[in-house]
């Protein structure tokens, strides 16, 4: 006679939600008074987490944006999204499954500083209300000078400030990331300022390119590309681009980075992709566009082509 024990994470089928309830969801925080835009102030003042899903946004793969074309390859979707940094997971470019730890659902973001109304509201709730998602094409450019051609999903930045209405002084966008040393092992490294910030200038905010990722490849971001929400900045480096975004906070007083507080002389607030501007240790003149061998992947091994 066959006996099996159960695992001690298994459930049983009795446990399981009924799939019309999960399907249904959103129906009942409506109800409960979760999924508008009035979470804003009182929740913001008392702290407290609204308990919003995010739910995977229906529509994928969005419309393309023809107005956004490459001279390149789309880099294969899967050596994108197995080689990506994300100090917050390790400082290794294979750190994919380390992120599936991160719980992107729900996931508050706040929004304050110099605006109209602070507000603390669900991730889908906030691109929901930017409205206009489509697809791009765009170049990722690192400053390490490795590059991959992607195709992002989203809404662009310049929506957010229809949704925070800053007030007249505000100059710039500080944006942070999530602080949970116990899921994400690289915050422990006490070295380095956590949370991870990155800002820009209000006016770069509104620059048509500046874009807020919700998905890659005609899906929704997986954890290791920065879910749910994350910033793509085309004419940047990436390490501009934060990822799993929890804050925007319009300011008068220019953000200092992540990268640089940590080598102001090497990441400086700009960023700009320019060949013709070394880094303090390589050249920037060429760029290595990411390709894979399929055979290479699981062994964490990467080809290059250099352009």
């Amino acid at each position: 006679m066959l006996i099996r024990t159960r695992r001690s994470w298994e459930l049983p089928e009795s446990a399981a939600t009924p799939e019309s309830v999960w399907m249904n969801r959103r129906d009942w925080l409506k109800g409960a008074g979760f999924a508008g835009l009035g979470l804003a102030t009182s929740a913001l003042a008392g702290g407290m987490m609204p308990a919003a899903a995010l739910a995977a946004i229906g529509g994928y793969p969005f419309p393309r944006n023809d107005a956004y074309r490459l001279d390149r390859a789309i880099t294969d979707e899967e050596m994108a999204t197995t080689y990506t940094n994300f100090y917050e997971f390790g400082s290794s470019k294979n750190i994919w499954k380390k992120t599936r730890r991160l719980e992107t659902d729900p996931w508050a973001v706040t929004i304050d500083g110099m605006v109209e109304s602070e507000m603390t509201l669900d991730a889908e709730a906030l691109v929901s209300a930017m409205g206009g998602f489509e697809e791009r094409l765009y170049r990722h450019r690192c400053v390490e000078a490795w590059a991959m051609a992607v195709p992002w999903s989203g809404v662009p930045l310049a929506n957010l400030l229809k949704v925070a209405k800053p007030t007249a002084g505000a100059k710039y966008i500080r944006m942070e990331t999530f602080l949970d040393p116990d899921v994400a092992p690289g915050q422990k490294q006490s070295w380095y300022p956590w949370p991870y910030v990155e800002g820009l200038t209000i006016e770069e905010a509104q620059n048509e390119l500046a874009f807020l990722a919700t998905g890659i490849y005609g899906k929704p971001l997986p954890n290791q590309n920065g879910a749910p929400i994350r910033l793509v900045t085309p004419w940047k480096y990436g390490f501009k681009g934060i990822k799993s975004i929890r804050r925007f906070t319009f300011t008068d007083q220019r953000p200092v980075s992540f990268w640089e507080q940590l080598a102001g002389n090497e990441y400086g607030f700009w960023a700009n992709v320019n060949p013709n501007v070394p880094h303090p240790r390589w050249s920037q003149a060429t760029e290595r566009m990411l390709i894979a061998n399929k055979a290479s992947f699981g062994s964490g091994k990467a080809f290059w082509w250099a352009g």
